[in-house]
């Protein structure tokens, strides 16, 4: 019997492989969208800095909103935290939840925090180190930000047993009061942040919609629509970046906090995750298909922790060989297509890491239960270490 086949026959029958299948594309887009819109060029003292091709390549900016993919982790997220929730008590099922999504996190940190000194004896620029670090911090903002959403759930549930999948209406309305807030002068920047929980929150109400059977797939179209119009609105006559990620130099950032734009987004593809739903699940039935959908959702945030590091790594490791895109600033598109070339070997290093590092994300037992507040310390020496060269 093959792998794939003893995936299949372990599969319980009632499983939705559209869920999972979506979340794999949520995770291998974040993978992808990074490796792809971030660079790593050594400086004068060759320590490694972050450069964006975004800056060069400004009208590749909407190929970032088939990449930015996260709208659908929450969607999923959602409607996963609806039906597990259901007939549980609130305080042991969240705090399984969280736990699950802690574990990879101190993982990473505490073996970050344990490696750096040996880097620094071994000559690794304290640039690159910090690089890192801000690499490896930046994006657990999503881990802190989910884990309050689904500390939530009840409130979704409530908001969607009233209003239905029309519940998401007033998270639209307060990012775009406060868009319209911060945008217009009308109040300081920081206004912005108001937007981080209604912002990432839309997606994940609509997946409690979803799971309750309160999200049809009129409702789902109509998402396509709008938020189709909304991002070809706010970009042509509102002069919203089209870029969803961050680009350095530029004005405004629509993911940090989450802007209009991300919400528009999130519209369009939650939408047409519904719609494909039945599509998806029917294409996953391939045993090959399902097998490598399923290995990635048992990995799925130590992916996330560790895609950055493999991306430091990889550089550095081939720093002395200066290759074509790896180690040239991104400035067209010959690096694109270097840098496309390089996505495989990208995605083979992850692999090694996750490999390696699985086992944080599966319960601690044995030495690792026992090493638990040692990693825990280490890792909050790390976030103290954040802070300081952040």
């Amino acid at each position: 019997m093959s792998f794939a086949t003893k995936i299949e026959a372990a599969t319980p029958v009632g499983r939705d492989r559209a869920l999972d299948g979506l979340r794999a594309l949520a995770v291998a887009g974040v993978v992808v969208g990074h490796f792809l819109v971030m660079a790593l060029v050594p400086d004068a003292a060759g320590a490694l800095r972050v450069k964006s091709p975004l800056t060069g390549l400004p009208d590749f900016a909407p190929l970032s909103w088939a990449l930015q993919l996260l709208a659908l982790f929450f969607l999923v997220g959602g409607y996963s935290a609806a039906r597990s929730r259901e007939h549980r008590e609130y305080r042991p099922w969240i705090r399984r939840r969280l736990v699950r999504l802690v574990r990879p996190v101190v993982g990473v940190t505490a073996l970050l925090a344990l490696s750096f000194p040996a880097l620094a004896v071994l000559g690794v620029p304290s640039g690159t180190l910090r690089t890192t670090t801000a690499l490896v911090i930046q994006p657990l903002w999503f881990i802190g930000v989910y884990g309050v959403v689904t500390a939530l759930t009840p409130v979704a549930a409530g908001m969607v047993r009233r209003w239905g999948a029309w519940a998401v209406v007033p998270l639209v309305l307060v990012v775009a009061v406060v868009d319209v807030l911060r945008y217009g002068g009308f109040a300081p920047g920081w206004i912005g942040l108001v937007n981080v929980l209604p912002g990432w929150a839309f997606a994940y109400v609509l997946g409690v919609a979803w799971a309750r059977g309160a999200l049809s797939r009129r409702f789902a179209l109509g998402l396509v629509g709008l938020g189709a119009v909304l991002l070809v609105a706010l970009v042509w006559r509102f002069g919203y970046p089209a870029s969803v990620v961050g680009v350095p130099g530029a004005g405004r950032v629509n993911s940090h906090p989450p802007s209009l734009l991300v919400v528009a987004l999130a519209m369009a593809q939650c939408g047409l995750a519904v719609l494909a739903r039945d599509r998806l699940g029917a294409w996953l039935r391939r045993p090959r298909r399902w097998a490598a959908v399923a290995m990635l959702n048992l990995v799925a945030m130590t992916v996330f922790c560790w895609h950055q590091v493999a991306l430091v790594l990889l550089t550095s490791v081939t720093l002395p060989l200066d290759l074509q895109g790896l180690h040239q600033p991104p400035d067209g598109l010959a690096w694109a297509g270097w840098r496309l070339a390089w996505l495989p070997v990208h995605v083979g290093v992850l692999a090694g890491l996750v490999w390696a590092a699985r086992r944080f994300e599966a319960p601690w037992t044995g030495t690792l239960k026992r090493l638990a507040p040692v990693a825990a310390l280490a890792a909050l020496g790390f976030g103290a270490y954040a802070l300081a060269v952040l």
